[in-house]
């Protein structure tokens, strides 16, 4: 039986990346690894960063809030 992914989360990189804050994964690594993405109000450096619902991420003045993405 094939297990489903978990729509409640998702990685730090991928939700910079998908929101289109950035226009790929290679410069979200850059702004992550260089501690300039705060996550719920702490700086935080971890790529695969598992996100929650409701996470708030803050990059390049933007600040948003981890909502289910339509597929």
């Amino acid at each position: 039986m094939k297990k489903q992914p978990d729509v409640s989360v998702i990685r730090l990189d991928d939700f910079i990346k998908r929101s289109g804050l950035v226009g790929t994964g290679g410069e979200a690594k850059m702004y992550i690894q260089g501690g300039d993405v705060i996550v719920n109000g702490s700086i935080e450096t971890r790529r695969r960063k598992q996100l929650a619902l409701g996470d708030k991420v803050e990059l390049l003045g933007e600040v948003l809030t981890v909502t289910p993405f339509e597929e």
